[in-house]
């Protein structure tokens, strides 16, 4: 890549990209003579295909004789690797080629002087210019270098990594003593756009208190993607477990042992998942909770910021990547004037035996509110309660302060056997004469005594 320096200058910028080479593909199409001659079913008869390498071999000339200069055995395939067309030769980029977020640009910069004459007191700035600012790569104000002889160069390399998409320039100037003692300023400009290598599509749902996040991952590149880290950085009140699909595991206290240790080598020496080129996709899957202790402070700021993605790659031959992606928003909290949450719910409950559930009513505003009341609420349908209150059907509750809690322990009895639901926990403020949210339903097993 060149730019052209305006005026008549000694010296000259040129600018090359450094990256990995690429393997040399053989374009010819290479097969075995046996597939011309005979079709695959004649492997079927073991007398037939004992015959056929004697047979094929005196009509074929020695791969490895030197002496046969026809070249008749050019599109013949001499190892089985050779079906890959790969040789084991590399190829060096023909092109600047593609610049991808994410990814460390390198450039190998040479600075010519085409003159008869030596220059001197070179000062060389670097740098890259974006949209949004500008980027200081080399400098060397305070260590100019000293001369270059005529016909020669001076040659240095820059690295920049690429964290902004769109057209960026490659500024390089040059301040200079010229043949005749002028001195002389060189602007040269290099220009290049940097392309999203991958998009990321995000989905949340929400089931009850734990959230789900699925993060769908495209290559848009021409070459394959190895992903060697897709991890999801949750937000302060959250906390974040990968989903993956389930593996058979072996029973037993020896298997056990041996499915961990296999498990363990396989974390330490995961291999890293591959993304096809062209459009080739990959999804994860994440399992989000808020965190106990921090789960009302969540609700009363409203926040729905769950965290974000932190990702890194490596190509095929090994120029590394990584890219973060923008906070995910998750589904909108909403806030609560008043919440009835639960604390303990006892172990054992037996069948027409009181027990006693242990809840928690918070006030999430900056004001003083109640007297309450907590009862449990008649459904609409016609279902006979299974489990009532023992005791007087209505508690009452102080007046809580701004941003304040209390505890409390209601006294609940099951009248049927097995899996039953409570259902209708509500609390009512006497003053403002208003219903706020009841418990969720809770499932409890009620057992004989």
């Amino acid at each position: 890549m060149s730019g052209t320096p305006q005026g008549t200058h000694s010296l000259a910028f040129r600018v090359m990209r450094l990256c990995k080479p690429s393997f040399h593909v053989e374009p010819p199409l290479q097969l075995d003579p046996t597939d011309l001659l005979v079709g695959e079913d004649i492997f079927d008869d073991p007398l037939a295909a004992s015959h056929l390498p004697p047979l094929i071999s005196r009509h074929v000339a020695n791969p490895i004789d030197s002496s046969d200069l026809s070249y008749r055995t050019r599109f013949l395939l001499h190892h089985p690797s050779d079906s890959m067309g790969l040789s084991s030769l590399l190829v060096l980029p023909q092109s600047f080629g593609a610049i991808y977020l994410g990814e460390t640009f390198c450039s190998y910069i040479s600075i010519n002087n085409s003159s008869n004459f030596e220059v001197r007191d070179i000062i060389i700035k670097a740098e890259i210019q974006t949209e949004r600012q500008r980027i200081l790569l080399l400098d060397t104000s305070k260590s100019p270098v000293e001369s270059i002889r005529a016909g020669g160069r001076y040659d240095f390399i820059v690295e920049h990594d690429v964290k902004e998409l769109g057209a960026h320039t490659l500024v390089c100037t040059a301040l200079y003593n010229d043949g005749d003692g002028e001195r002389k300023y060189l602007p040269q400009f290099f220009k290049f756009s940097v392309s999203n290598p991958l998009s990321v599509r995000t989905k949340v749902r929400a089931v009850k208190e734990t959230t789900y996040l699925e993060a769908c991952i495209e290559n848009h590149t021409k070459s394959n993607l190895y992903m060697d880290q897709v991890d999801f950085e949750p937000s302060q009140h959250w906390s974040s477990t990968v989903l993956k699909a389930n593996e058979n595991h072996l029973v037993g206290n020896d298997s056990t042992r041996q499915v961990a240790k296999f498990v363990t080598l396989i974390e330490i020496f995961k291999p890293p998942i591959l993304i096809r080129s062209g459009g080739g996709i990959y999804n994860f899957l994440y399992k989000l909770r808020l965190s106990s202790q921090n789960s009302g402070q969540v609700r009363v700021e409203g926040t729905n910021i769950l965290g974000k993605l932190q990702i890194t790659w490596h190509t095929n031959l090994g120029e590394p990547g990584r890219l973060q992606t923008q906070q995910i928003l998750g589904t909108p909290i909403a806030r609560k004037d008043v919440e009835l949450l639960l604390v303990e719910v006892p172990s054992v409950i037996n069948l027409d035996r009181p027990f006693s559930v242990h809840l928690n009513l918070v006030n999430h505003t900056d004001t003083k509110l109640g007297p309450f009341e907590v009862f449990l609420s008649q459904n609409n349908s016609h279902e006979e309660k299974v489990v009532m209150i023992n005791g007087l059907q209505t508690m009452a509750l102080p007046q809580l302060e701004a941003s304040g809690s209390t505890d409390f322990h209601l006294n609940l009895i099951a009248t049927k056997l097995g899996v039953q639901r409570i259902t209708g926990i509500t609390v009512f403020d006497t003053r403002e004469k208003r219903n706020y949210d009841p418990l969720p339903d809770l499932e409890i097993f009620v057992d004989m005594d």
